[in-house]
């Protein structure tokens, strides 16, 4: 009897590796989950555990009527640890965040992610499946996604790529550079990322993106990019070929720039604006320039 009681403690228990490189072990699936990271907070209701997450930071409302604790960056460490939880989630953060230390030095077992592309966003999905014991529910999310991702590589396979600017904040001008999901996005929609810094985010001149001349620019809106000033009324701006085309399109940075489970809609939506003519059998076309999806 003893030997039957003890088994289910070791059948539930789960160790993972995180981004950081630290070990995260769980004796049982969390009941009391922390959510630090908006993208992380989607992930965790696709599987299924909205109702495990007691806490998200400001701005994110995946779920609703629940405490906030602080910030992305600033979390508030006493009131996690007054709600008590299992498991703290955070995403993209530098290695040796101090709030998350002091949460590990209260026992309270913190997973840190940070995906740049599509490899790592199923290895996040994959990794808290295993976490929460919603492995068969992560496999089903990632076999979705790679299903959207399928499609959308198929209908886009050997057209032309234009070169894509993609601007994360107006104001001392920031762009998406290799490093970052967004260039996963832009690849597998049909595009090109004309920006080939290694980096997920660099300072751009407007001399530098006159002389780059992108054929598609992108502008997100969202906490980065509050209000974006109208591309076609800056000054200079009208100098570049995605202007005077008008190939410009205004994106949802939680969309975009926030890896979950929508990352391949984004992918789907930005081809369907590089590429309109690969969905033309299907009656549906692409968005007008300058609207934004959400």
């Amino acid at each position: 009897m003893i030997f039957l009681i003890c088994v289910p403690h070791h059948l539930h228990a789960a160790q993972i590796v995180d981004d950081r490189g630290a070990g995260v072990t769980l004796a049982s699936p969390p009941r009391r989950i922390i959510s630090l990271y908006g993208g992380l907070t989607e992930i965790l209701r696709a599987l299924g555990m909205a109702d495990r997450v007691v806490a998200c930071i400001q701005g994110d409302e995946t779920v609703k009527g629940i405490p906030t604790v602080g910030t992305h960056l600033q979390p508030n460490v006493e009131m996690i640890l007054a709600l008590k939880p299992d498991l703290v989630v955070q995403g993209g953060v530098a290695k040796g965040m101090p709030a998350l230390t002091r949460l590990e030095a209260a026992q309270v077992p913190v997973a840190m992610f940070a995906p740049h592309d599509f490899a790592g966003l199923f290895s996040t999905i994959a990794r808290l499946g295993t976490l929460t014991g919603r492995v068969e529910a992560a496999g089903a999310l990632t076999r979705s996604m790679e299903s959207k991702l399928a499609d959308v590589a198929q209908r886009v396979a050997n057209r032309p790529r234009p070169r894509v600017f993609f601007e994360v904040r107006e104001l001392n001008l920031l762009a998406a550079g290799q490093g970052s999901l967004v260039n996963d996005i832009i690849t597998r929609a049909g595009g090109g990322n004309l920006v080939t810094s290694p980096q997920k985010l660099i300072l751009y001149s407007l001399e530098a993106l006159i002389q780059a001349n992108p054929e598609v620019y992108l502008i997100q809106k969202g906490a980065m990019n509050r209000s974006p000033e109208d591309i076609y009324a800056r000054p200079y701006f009208q100098e570049l070929k995605a202007v005077k085309e008008r190939r410009v399109l205004v994106v949802s940075e939680s969309l975009y720039s926030r890896p979950g489970p929508r990352s391949a809609e984004a992918v789907e939506d930005l081809a369907r604006f590089l590429h309109p003519e690969a969905w033309e059998k299907q009656g549906s076309g692409a968005r007008g320039q300058g609207s934004e999806k959400d």
